[in-house]
């Protein structure tokens, strides 16, 4: 549920009617959310995002016209957009496509064939303010940032207290509140207070910026 007490309000886009129909038939099985629109272009998306102010949209990458990565910088953009978060589904896992739709403001990124339980368990999450990354994507991300030439550190990262550089590394590796409270011993109210600060003092936008920071500050490692 969303914070009105009403169901999670979920636009999804992608070129394929079967596919968005599977998952609008998945997505309406739940009491909690609902589709209240289906986009085959990235237009259309953008269209329904400022039309019917969803709570989260299922953001194919690949679709006729504009794509979904530009359609996603158009939907965080736009005015009207509210609060809208944008999981991209794809069937790719290439590195550039996960940063491109990072920077355009997705809050997280899963590969099409991941199980109808962890499509639902994303959207919930990234309602709540959580990024969510399928595993394979974060695998990657880690492999492609630990192969470049050493970076500087993020400057602002020296100004975080030893906890707040815990919390922010396990917020990069895809853990949820309720997984990071539960690893460092610590009650969610208290995860959440670090995280407002993380965003606070790393002058990120939201939850997926701040997996950015952890990656170029090199706070995420291979652990291979």
């Amino acid at each position: 549920m969303n914070d009105r007490g009403t169901p999670i309000r979920v636009v999804i886009a992608d070129d394929q009617p079967l596919l968005r129909h599977s998952l609008a038939a998945v997505i309406d099985a739940n009491h909690d959310m609902a589709v209240v629109g289906e986009a085959g272009t990235g237009d259309e998306a953008v269209r329904l995002s400022a039309e019917l102010r969803p709570d989260v949209v299922l953001m194919d990458i690949r679709m006729p016209g504009t794509d979904g990565i530009a359609a996603t910088r158009r939907v965080m953009a736009g005015a009207g957009s509210g609060s809208v978060k944008v999981i991209v589904l794809t069937m790719f896992e290439l590195d550039e496509y996960v940063r491109a739709a990072l920077h355009a403001g997705a809050s997280g990124f899963l590969l099409k064939d991941s199980h109808p339980d962890t499509l639902l368990d994303a959207i919930r999450r990234t309602h709540r303010g959580e990024s969510l990354f399928a595993p394979q994507v974060l695998a990657r991300m880690i492999e492609a940032y630990v192969a470049q030439p050493p970076r500087a550190r993020h400057a602002r990262l020296d100004a975080l207290t030893e906890r707040e550089t815990e919390v922010l590394t396990l917020v990069a590796r895809g853990l949820s509140n309720g997984e990071i409270a539960a690893r460092l011993t610590i009650s969610i109210k208290t995860v959440k207070t670090h995280i407002g600060n993380l965003l606070s003092k790393l002058q990120a936008r939201d939850r997926a910026h701040l997996v950015i920071a952890a990656y170029e500050g090199d706070l995420v490692r291979s652990t291979r």
